[in-house]
C-alpha cells in the first residue's frame, strides 16, 4: 500500500513537471514584418525597414515568378516555384511552420522578411519590450529576438541554391546591415 503511494506520487509529480516544462517553452508567432515597419522606419531607428524593402530578401517571393525563375524551374521538374517548398523555403519566411504560427496580418508575399533572420516576432514586437530589450532588462532570446550570424545566412546562401555564386559572409552583410545608429550627444 505505501509502495502504491509513493509510486502514485512520483507519476502525479512527474506529471506535473512536464505540464510545466511544456508551458515553459514559448510558441512565438511570427507576425509579418510590416508589424516592424511602424518603429523601424524612422531614421532614429536606422531606417531598418527601408533598408530590408529595397533590399533582394523583400523580393524573394515575387521573384519566383521571374523568367529565369520558371526556367530555372522547369530545369528541375517543378511546375510553379511560387508553391514549391524546394523553392519557397528560402524565398519566404516561416516556410512549412504550423498555420497558427502565423499571425494574422503575416504575408507570404513579404518574401524573406525581418523574422527570417531575427525569429518570430510577437513577443519582442511591443514598443515596451523593445525599449526593455535594448536597456539590457530583458534578455532578447527570452523574447524570441535572435542575433543572425553567418550560420544563419547559410542556411540558404550554399551550395544546394542554383544561383549559388559562393558567398562572403562579412561583404553581404555590409549590404543589408541595418542598425540603429547610436544616440547623439549634445
Amino acid at each position: 500500500m505505501k509502495l502504491s503511494k509513493i509510486f502514485l506520487t512520483t507519476v502525479l509529480a512527474m506529471a506535473f513537471a512536464i505540464n510545466l516544462s511544456a508551458q515553459d517553452k514559448k510558441v512565438f508567432k511570427y507576425v509579418g514584418s510590416k508589424s516592424c515597419k511602424m518603429c523601424h522606419t524612422t531614421k532614429k531607428q536606422g531606417q531598418m525597414y527601408k533598408i530590408w524593402q529595397k533590399s533582394k530578401h523583400a523580393q524573394a517571393y515575387e521573384v519566383l515568378a521571374s523568367e529565369k525563375a520558371l526556367a530555372i524551374a522547369k530545369e528541375r521538374g517543378i511546375e510553379n516555384p511560387q508553391k514549391s517548398g524546394e523553392c519557397l523555403q528560402c524565398h519566404v519566411t516561416a516556410y512549412g511552420v504550423k498555420a497558427e504560427r502565423l499571425g494574422p496580418k503575416f504575408k507570404i508575399e513579404e518574401g524573406v522578411g525581418c523574422e527570417a533572420c531575427h525569429g518570430p516576432g510577437s513577443a519582442y514586437k511591443p514598443k515596451k519590450v523593445m525599449k526593455a530589450i535594448t536597456a539590457g532588462k530583458i534578455d532578447p532570446a527570452s523574447v524570441g529576438l535572435e542575433k543572425p550570424t553567418e550560420e544563419t545566412c547559410k542556411k540558404c546562401h550554399n551550395e544546394k541554391s542554383p544561383t549559388f555564386k559562393g558567398f562572403d559572409f562579412e561583404e553581404m552583410y555590409k549590404k543589408i546591415e541595418h542598425k540603429k545608429p547610436a544616440a547623439s550627444k549634445s
